[in-house]
């Protein structure tokens, strides 16, 4: 059993914060933000720029300590990382650190606020606490088996996920949810009041600029996608198929995948890696992502479910124009734009279409806005990391 708890447990990251596990050496408040789950996509997005906050707006009243699946992953300065590297290892594993390893490791940091950023209430005993949840999974309506064959994992977390999330929901200060249809969910699934909305963005979201680009021989269309079910990759690659039938060229749509990564990205690319104008370009870098924003003249968005949709965010920043799916969180996300046209997410004829106005200049984006949630509502990862440390 010694042994056992030496291998799972947490190991400090060489990072200039010495001796973390000593309240002692700080005068300051304490805040833990727990991402231990958290190492690809959007996700892992949210965990860099909520750390990438609390760096830099609290830094004077309060120590920052995470936990992070590895160190590597944090490109914050000023904060203290605690490694987990056994964390994606089984989801035993994850219980285990959730529900009995975090309330040591609790009294040991003596936190003055714990904050999970992963979906699970961490059982810490008193400490005020906040949990965030992200995971759309069990809001999901799993329409086929071959969904099923084709991403195993969906079901399971279809499943049970919801009682992942109910399991010491109570004991949380706040639960903190990225839009408003998520909120009305956990209100009713759950019966807690005490739900924030919180927008996951920077203060400022400000359009970066985009050097002007010699004429190209393409028109470049992006989706910025881990390859999920319900991401609905396959609608984008029929629409494809539509486009070449109808003698449509000079474009490319562009996928960030390559068939590798799970058995349904083998799937998309055993069945549409020979269609002309459809390119699998693979996982990208944080810079290649940059890259390829400034490059593609259009970000194409058919998600059926989103507790965000982050890439939406991402291509407002650099002024792209929009196609998105016509969904309840799509429209929350895009908010007030005016480059954007919602799209029935499942006809790939409409998209299609869509796509083919775009490339060819005709009037098919208008202006988006929308009202902002009630309260409890911030905007941005200042105005919640303020609230909750208040």
């Amino acid at each position: 059993i010694t042994r056992f708890k030496e291998i799972v447990g947490c190991r400090q990251a060489d990072n200039g914060a010495a001796r973390v596990l000593d309240k002692n050496m700080s005068s300051r408040k304490r805040l833990v933000i727990s991402g231990i789950n958290l190492v690809e996509g959007g996700t892992l997005t949210v965990f860099r720029e909520c750390i990438s906050a609390a760096a830099l707006h609290l830094s004077k009243d309060w120590e920052v300590v995470v936990l992070a699946h590895d160190k590597s992953l944090i490109d914050a300065t000023g904060v203290a990382v605690l490694e987990f590297p056994l964390s994606k290892r089984s989801w035993l594993l994850r219980l285990y650190y959730e529900w009995w390893y975090f309330g040591r490791l609790a009294k040991k940091l003596k936190p003055d606020f714990w904050l999970s950023l992963h979906d699970m209430t961490p059982f810490i005993g008193s400490c005020p606490q906040a949990v965030y949840c992200h995971n759309p999974a069990p809001f999901y309506r799993i329409t086929s088996f071959r969904e099923v064959w084709q991403e195993p994992t969906l079901l399971m977390f279809n499943l049970f996920y919801r009682y992942l999330y109910g399991m010491g929901i109570h004991r949380n200060k706040y639960v903190i949810v990225q839009q408003d249809w998520l909120r009305r969910e956990f209100e009713r699934l759950f019966k807690v009041k005490n739900v924030i909305v919180s927008y996951p963005l920077t203060a400022v979201a400000q359009v970066k600029s985009t050097p002007e680009k010699p004429p190209k021989e393409n028109f470049i269309f992006l989706y910025p996608a881990l390859p999920r079910v319900f991401k609905n990759i396959q609608m984008l690659c029929e629409a494809v198929k539509i486009l070449n039938l109808q003698g449509i060229t000079g474009f490319e749509v562009r996928l960030t995948m390559d068939g590798s990564e799970n058995r349904f990205a083998a799937y998309l690319t055993g069945q549409y890696a020979g269609t002309p104008n459809l390119a699998f370009i693979g996982r990208q870098s944080h810079r290649q992502m940059m890259e390829q924003y400034t490059d593609c003249d259009c970000v194409l968005f058919p998600s059926r479910l989103e507790t965000w949709g982050l890439p939406i965010s991402e291509a407002k920043s650099y002024g792209k124009p929009l196609l998105v799916a016509e969904l309840p969180y799509a429209h929350e996300t895009v908010g007030d734009y005016d480059k954007v046209a919602f799209v029935d997410s499942r006809s790939a004829a409409d998209w299609a279409e869509n796509m083919r106005c775009a490339m060819m200049g005709r009037q098919v984006f208008s202006v988006a806005h929308i009202e902002n949630p009630h309260e409890p509502f911030v905007r941005d990862w200042q105005a919640l990391l303020k609230l909750l440390t208040a």
